[in-house]
Formats: structure tokens, sequence, C-alpha cells
């Protein structure tokens, strides 16, 4: 499951960059506001996939709550869910 949590995040992480720097400012600056709609529900269920995930793997894995909260907020903070996954979940080479 942490594989596939990685994947959420980076996906999800993603998805909020696309909405900050290129639907948001179609929206705004060009008058296209159906990229927000779309990209913004793409961000919305991959938003919902990754709290959902870290609730399942916080009880799963015994996370502390420091941890599970700090993995939580990192995912409404752009880059956020880059550097948890960096931090938290770097694969061992």
């Amino acid at each position: 499951m942490t594989r596939f949590f990685k994947i959420v995040a980076t996906l999800e992480g993603i998805s909020l960059l696309v909405l900050l720097f290129v639907a948001m400012p179609l929206k705004y600056i060009w008058d296209m506001p159906e990229t927000v709609r779309i990209v913004g529900m793409a961000h919305g269920l991959l938003f919902i996939g990754y709290i959902l995930l870290a609730i399942m793997l916080k009880i799963e894995d015994n996370w502390a709550w420091k941890k599970f909260l700090i993995i939580c907020v990192a995912s409404i903070i752009p880059f956020g869910t880059f550097y948890i996954e960096a931090k938290y979940f770097k694969t061992k080479a």
C-alpha cells in the first residue's frame, strides 16, 4: 500500500501545481473557466485518495499522530507531497 500511496502523492502534487499554475491563469487571464473545473475535479479526487490512503497507512503502520498530521497538512502546500515522499517514503538503494 505504501507504493500506491507514493504514486497517489506524486499525482496529487502534480495536480495541485497544474491547478495553481496552469488552470487558474487560464481561467482568470484568458477566460477559460472549464480548465479549472476539469483539473479541479481530478485534483479533488486525488486529494481525497491521498487523505484516505494516509488514514489507512496510519492505522496499518501505526504512525504517530504528529507524522500523520504533517503528511496530511503537506497535501495543501505546493510541493508538499514531494517533500513528504522524499522524507518519509524514500526507497533505500
